[in-house]
């Protein structure tokens, strides 16, 4: 049985970056309601989970944004121009799954603990899809620690999904790191794009969640 999780961002601009930030083609958005209330949410489709992260509701048709100029900017719009990512979005009237709680997450992620920033970025790369990342890491509140990680599938007889992390003792202040590490240099966090680095985006979640695997 598919479980249903429905996980809240950190804030708006974290959820545009989630569905837009560094994607040739933005995912979908959809507008419902969650408990009575209307949010936009969107979907990361797992073998046996579905994970809907979400935010507070805005009208409108599509979400724009533009990181630029070391500012990142993200509204709702009802028309698009050529300028920035949009992503679109999708009205429902209902649901094709129960909005329910299970009891019991049958399918945690398996984890694994990871030296630093820099150890956690060269993990992203995959040699199989090497110009293809789609690599979107994922930050949350722990305890004290603060904890930056991102979900990776290993293909087996039946599909193992992991979460590496590495543990922070203060919340990123930037949304994006910075690899530097072919140049000698320590991944870091930051919200300037300089030509020559690969960068990843990080989404801050307003708390954990169970299916990441982590005691609390």
């Amino acid at each position: 049985m598919v479980q249903l999780h429905f996980i809240e961002s950190a804030s708006f601009l974290d959820f545009a970056r989630f569905v837009c930030a560094f994607r040739e083609y933005p995912l979908r958005v959809y507008a419902h309601k969650l408990h009575g209330k209307m949010v936009l949410a969107s979907r990361l489709v797992l073998s046996n989970s579905i994970l809907a992260f979400y935010t507070d509701y805005e009208k409108g048709r599509y979400i724009k944004y533009e990181p630029k100029g070391g500012k990142e900017t993200a509204r709702v719009v009802n028309s698009i121009d050529i300028t920035s990512n949009y992503a679109p979005i999708i009205h429902l009237e209902s649901l094709p799954f129960p909005i329910t709680s299970p009891k019991r997450i049958t399918n945690k992620f398996k984890t694994s603990k990871v030296l630093d920033l820099g150890d956690l970025a060269r993990l992203t790369y995959d040699p199989e899809l090497p110009d293809d990342p789609k690599v979107t890491l994922l930050c949350f509140p722990q305890g004290k620690k603060w904890i930056v990680g991102y979900i990776a599938v290993i293909g087996l007889d039946e599909t193992v999904y992991c979460f590496y992390y590495v543990e922070l003792d203060e919340k990123p202040s930037k949304p994006f790191i910075k690899y530097s590490g072919h140049k000698g240099a320590p991944a870091q966090f930051t919200d300037v794009f300089q030509h020559g680095f690969p960068y990843l985006p990080v989404v801050k979640l307003k708390r954990s969640h169970p299916i990441f695997g982590l005691k609390s």
